[in-house]
């Protein structure tokens, strides 16, 4: 099994729900096997292409696909879940498979 990568990019909501979210998340996260490796904030030196640009970053490493389906899955974070979705806006979370170099990429294009 190969590592997975939950990239998240989202502007904080008008609200303290992300902030009751991030309290919890770690264990959350934790619990599956995840840990962050990089939170950023956008940066003033932040070329202008690719669309809206997000305010915050958070990138999370999983030990495997099924790793991350548990946490999306877990019943004991049936009330966490929509803290982060209320918490946020304008929300993209995308989940990346590992890869040790682009050649896999770069060959599906060859066909």
């Amino acid at each position: 099994m190969s590592a997975v990568y939950a990239l998240n990019l989202f502007d904080l909501a008008p609200n303290d729900d992300y902030k009751a979210y991030s309290k919890r998340s770690v264990d959350a996260v934790g619990k599956h096997g995840g840990r962050v490796v990089a939170l950023g904030r956008l940066s003033e030196d932040s070329p202008s292409t690719g669309g809206s640009p997000r305010q915050v970053l958070v990138l999370v490493e999983w030990p495997s696909s099924d790793a991350f389906r548990a946490f999306k899955d877990d019943p004991d974070h049936v009330d966490l879940h929509p803290l982060r979705e209320g918490g946020t806006e304008n929300y993209l979370w995308w989940a990346y498979d590992k890869l040790d170099d682009l050649r896999p990429v770069l060959n599906d294009r060859d066909v």
